[in-house]
């Protein structure tokens, strides 16, 4: 096991970090906005104060990031499978190296703890060794035809493509998208979320370091306006975006003008179904990792818990006691479970679903109430103390929209039948999870659930060998697994005639 860091030694502490260089990145380092926009803040979760200014890209910019991107895709796409993968394994080693540094900016600009940070560098840097992998195996088919006459297929990259991130996971979200793109070829200009700006741009440059052509990966920082840009660009051929449900119908209409792929990783309101032959002790730990990881801000979150009649009681025991028991505050100390939420407004957000449960009905067994460390430095940032709401009904709007926060709704069921119903009954289908000790119950169960990622006795592991991705309106395409080669390339067919044309003219 990893010894981590000892606190006392940390580089970097709360209310200690100022971010002074350009968050912008394009032909191979980092640059300053060539218009005169207005600078937006950005603040440091875990004490409220401002972290750095972002300077968001207008049309200049964008162009000129996109310029860069075309560039460098006329070389990469040229470059064999083989040698594009040496590259990206060198960027994994560098992110390895740089795992505490990289894990602690995290922090700094998301808020979440720093266990939880590392095992995110982790999976962003899994991913790209990954695709490193896979980027050899790139090949098309060769099918026999009559007369000795032959065809066969190429899988080609695409061009630039965009990838637009979400701010619960920025490094990760940027590493997913990157490496499959990469590995088939292609060239990216990634806009982050204004809200966490910070470590994209690292991956940038590390990208940069690891040998990779100038203008391969850049970073273009912005809202809405540069969103627009890019989706509307003329030379980008496809938009990958992770995000909310109404802003992926916004990038799949922009996309739809230039008739571009997307891929979309969208929001969920997840269920969990805990049957009473269950082994309760991982259906607790289950449904509290379903819940609970990054302050409850992930997008396939099992927010639904459905707790067979029996043992609804010894279940919602257990787990009031677990989820008072975790330890909230500075997420730069290792003994932190549960850090800031990512901005001001999403935490008074989080509060009102709480409010508003509490009006309709529902009973708040814990927390769900605002939280002010002991640490004079941390009293203005985003904490909240995680909260269960028991009593719950299937119409209530805890249990029918996306909170995006730590707030867990328990809701009782009795039959098998009944349950997958009332699970299904959502317009979205991102993940699905079951606790069960009856493998025949466990399997039957998934095949009724109209979900992308779903768990038999676990909750949100994410593997980078496995696709991950939605249903329903949860979602388009698939992010990891050998299957995202097909959403990062096109496949070309030839046709070669080895005798004379038969001519109906």
């Amino acid at each position: 096991v990893e010894v981590a860091n000892v606190d006392t030694v940390r580089c970097v502490s709360s209310a200690s970090v100022n971010v002074t260089v350009p968050l912008n990145f394009w032909a191979g380092k980092r640059r300053t906005s060539q218009e005169n926009c207005n600078k937006e803040n950005v603040y440091e979760p875990a004490t409220g104060r401002i972290l750095c200014h972002l300077e968001p890209c207008g049309a200049v910019d964008v162009n000129q990031a996109v310029k860069a991107a075309k560039s460098a895709f006329g070389h990469w796409s040229k470059m064999s499978g083989m040698e594009r993968a040496r590259i990206m394994i060198e960027a994994a080693h560098i992110i390895e190296s740089r795992r505490e540094e990289i894990a602690e900016m995290e922090v700094v600009n998301n808020g979440k703890s720093i266990t939880e940070a590392r095992l995110d560098v982790d999976s962003g840097r899994l991913c790209i060794e990954y695709y490193a992998g896979l980027a050899s195996t790139l090949a098309g088919q060769h099918v026999q035809l009559p007369g000795g006459s032959f065809a066969y297929t190429r899988r080609e990259p695409l061009g630039v493509c965009v990838g637009i991130g979400a701010w619960n996971y920025p490094f990760q979200i940027a590493s997913w998208k990157s490496a499959p793109a990469l590995a088939c070829g292609n060239s990216m200009v990634f806009k982050p979320s204004p809200v966490t700006p910070v470590t994209a741009v690292m991956l940038a440059e590390i990208y940069t370091k690891a040998g990779a052509p100038e203008g391969l990966f850049n970073v273009v920082q912005g809202s809405q306006e540069t969103g627009s840009l890019l989706c509307h660009h003329p030379d980008v051929a496809k938009v990958s975006f992770t995000g909310s449900v109404p802003t992926g119908k916004k990038i799949m209409e922009m996309a739809s003008k230039g008739v571009k792929p997307v891929t979309l990783e969208l929001g969920g309101k997840s269920p969990l179904l805990i049957f009473q032959d269950c082994d309760l002790e991982n259906a607790v730990r289950g449904a509290l990792m379903a819940n609970f990881l990054s302050q409850g801000q992930v997008c396939s979150n099992g927010t639904r818990v459905f707790v067979q009649k029996n043992i609804l009681p010894e279940f919602v025991e257990e787990i009031v006691k677990r989820t008072q028991a975790i330890e909230i505050g500075d997420p730069l100390l290792e003994s932190t479970r549960m850090g800031a939420l990512v901005s001001q407004p999403h935490l008074e957000k989080v509060l009102s679903f709480v409010d508003q449960a509490k009006k309709e009905g529902a009973r708040v067994l814990c927390g769900g109430e605002r939280f002010v460390p002991s640490d004079p430095r941390l009293k203005g940032g985003y904490y909240m103390t995680p909260c269960v709401l028991g009593d719950c009904t299937d119409e209530m709007t805890c249990v029918k929209e996306e909170i995006f926060g730590p707030v867990m709704s328990l809701l009782s069921f009795e039959t098998e039948e009944e349950v997958l119903q009332r699970a299904n009954n959502t317009t979205m289908g991102l993940a699905a999870g079951v606790f069960t000790r009856d493998v025949r119950r466990a399997h039957r169960v998934v095949e009724q659930i109209k979900a992308g990622s779903c768990f038999i006795n676990n909750y949100n592991i994410t593997p980078v060998e496995v696709p991950f991705g939605g249903f329903k309106m949860s979602g388009i395409g698939r992010e990891n697994g050998q299957v995202t080669i097909e959403y990062y390339s096109q496949l070309k067919t030839v046709f070669v005639e080895m005798g004379d044309v038969d001519s109906l003219f």
